[in-house]
């Protein structure tokens, strides 16, 4: 069962080419935004936040903590949010708290797919839900993560944020799926950017079907409301970053970053 969210958070997230924003109290949402802005994030990421605290009539003072999306995803858009999100932490001196985005999207998809709220419990005998939200990483990779929740067990983590090849990955989530479902009754959700990987979606639909387990293709946009709320939960149970030494979960090197180390194991080895 899904702890009840007390207090005022405002979140934003810019790691895809959608800015989202999301301010909520005491799990109620306020107002959220979903903006695209073909990754100029850092050219309205501010304004939208203001208009935001307009519309609501929020002052800093109400303001419980500052909820951020930390990535996997755009380099660049990963920072634009993060600097936002520690700068406002500092100013207003308040507690910063990080959220992987690919968990926000795992967690705002569950409950879109399912039809229920925040904070809702599972239908009855349900059974359990993976979760499986990716985002493109070129190359036939992907970011992804492992998220689960069933009658039972509350929402939790199984698979750590990562790049991967998308095929490969769907032939390991398909053994363990196999594996798992002669315990229960088991849903797979691959959510997210599903776009440019259409066929593995489609192959990993049909292998886990053979065994029993349903998977749903349901493309999902990060919304701003599953990261603030993500984020009460995680001040509730006392979490807290260092606001100066808080860093995007880049999960991999930047393209400049490659080529450098390269050229370093060259030249060392001349």
């Amino acid at each position: 069962m899904e702890q009840t969210i007390h207090g005022t958070f405002l979140a934003l997230d810019t790691s895809t080419a959608a800015m989202a924003a999301a301010i909520i109290r005491n799990g109620e949402v306020l107002t959220q935004i979903e903006s695209l802005a073909e990754r100029n994030h850092s050219v309205h990421v501010i304004t939208h936040l203001k208009d935001m605290l307009k519309e609501t009539c929020m002052q800093s003072d109400h303001l419980d903590a500052i909820v951020v999306g930390n990535g996997p995803g755009s380099y660049t858009g990963m920072r634009i949010a993060v600097t936002a999100a520690k700068t406002l932490a500092w100013t207003w001196e308040k507690p910063l708290i990080g959220i992987s985005s690919l968990e926000a999207i795992a967690y705002g998809a569950l409950h879109a797919g399912l039809d229920i709220a925040y904070g809702e419990e599972l239908p009855e005998q349900s059974g359990e839900h993976w979760l499986l939200p990716i985002m493109d990483a070129r190359r036939g990779q992907v970011y992804s993560a492992g998220f689960g929740m069933g009658n039972v067990a509350g929402w939790h983590r199984w698979l750590n944020d990562g790049v991967r090849m998308m095929r490969e990955w769907t032939d390991e989530i398909t053994t363990a799926a196999e594996a798992y479902s002669k315990s229960g009754p088991l849903t797979i959700w691959l959510t997210g950017d599903l776009s440019l990987h259409e066929e593995s979606a489609a192959l990993l639909q049909e292998r886990c079907g053979g065994a029993g387990v349903k998977v749903r293709l349901l493309p999902h946009v990060l919304q701003g409301s599953a990261l603030a709320y993500l984020g009460a939960q995680r001040f509730a149970s006392g979490a807290r970053e260092n606001v100066h030494g808080f860093t995007p979960n880049y999960t991999q090197l930047t393209e400049a970053e490659v080529k450098w180390n390269a050229r370093e194991a060259e030249e060392a080895k001349s």
